[in-house]
């Protein structure tokens, strides 16, 4: 399952953290640094997902 959620978090970073934490602080985060810089929201979305 964290396959699946890895590689949406590389298609769309905060689908990929909306599905590992839900709404929350880290969502709303991935989508402000997905909205500064593609790259960043993957790394962090990656990062969440790998961290649970």
């Amino acid at each position: 399952m964290d396959l699946i959620r890895i590689l949406l978090a590389i298609l769309l970073p905060p689908l990929g953290v909306f599905l590992q934490v839900g709404i929350g602080l880290h969502f709303w985060l991935n989508i402000l640094l997905t909205i500064l810089g593609y790259i960043p929201g993957i790394v962090h979305a990656v990062w969440v997902i790998a961290r649970k």
